[in-house]
């Protein structure tokens, strides 16, 4: 399997931040890692082996980035404003780094997922819908899609606009909503088992139907809690079923 690190000054976080690129062909799937992790975590808990068979093949390449959580809302000596800040920036980093990155090293129409777990799962899903323009479709696994479940209690403008379970009930641009709902790729996946919340995932599935955006809501068993076996097997499934 090719594996590449690849590293750059970032314009919008003002600092180095690595990325590494596993495969060589296929659509492309960008993994934003859970909490505080960095862009191996994946790799580290063998996730990207469930995945070795597609990327072999050529049917997928995947991209590992940094969080920088610790440095906003897992930062809890920061003031919430500057926390909102930074996540902005990371979202920037995304758009306006990362995609074309990208694009750079596959091809110009290669299709873009983002995927996740846990506070991963929520910034996949936000950095989709956002931007639905330049990312095709989301793949979240475990996650709460309501960005206060980590603010502390901190509500302003921006943690409404990073917090899809608040800004997409009055999401009222025809454009943007019409780029959603042509995705058929918007899977909300999760456990029943330990530390899991099912019923965020449900919640936040009525909100989309409540738009008429598509989904596909798969709510495993009680047997499955939040934890790396759960996502090391639910991935394989929607390689194999569901991403294209």
């Amino acid at each position: 399997m090719q594996r590449e690190i690849h590293s750059w000054y970032s314009p919008a976080l003002q600092k180095e931040m690595p990325a590494v690129v596993y495969g060589h062909y296929g659509y492309a799937l960008l993994l934003i890692p859970t909490a505080a992790a960095d862009f191996l975590e994946y790799e580290r808990f063998q996730l990207i082996e469930t995945m070795r068979p597609w990327i072999e093949a050529g049917k997928l390449k995947v991209y590992s980035v940094n969080s920088i959580n610790t440095e906003s809302w897992m930062n809890y000596q920061m003031e919430g404003a500057h926390k909102a800040i930074r996540h902005n920036q990371f979202n920037d980093y995304i758009y306006n780094e990362v995609v074309p990155f990208i694009r750079n090293t596959s091809s110009q129409d290669t299709l873009i997922y983002t995927c996740g777990a846990s506070f991963g799962a929520l910034h996949s899903m936000n950095l989709f819908l956002k931007r639905p323009d330049i990312i095709n479709g989301v793949l979240a696994m475990s996650g709460v899609y309501e960005l206060t479940e980590y603010t502390r209690g901190y509500w302003d403008e921006q943690v409404y606009f990073n917090s899809p379970m608040h800004y997409i009930p009055n999401l009222a641009d025809h454009h943007t909503l019409e780029q959603i709902r042509r995705s058929r790729q918007i899977h909300i996946v999760t456990g029943s088992g330990a530390f899991e919340d099912p019923s965020s995932s449900g919640r936040f599935a009525k909100v989309l139907y409540d738009k008429g955006i598509h989904y596909n809501l798969d709510i495993w068993g009680e047997e499955w809690p939040h934890d790396w076996q759960t996502w090391r097997t639910m991935m394989p499934v929607y390689l194999e079923y569901k991403l294209n």
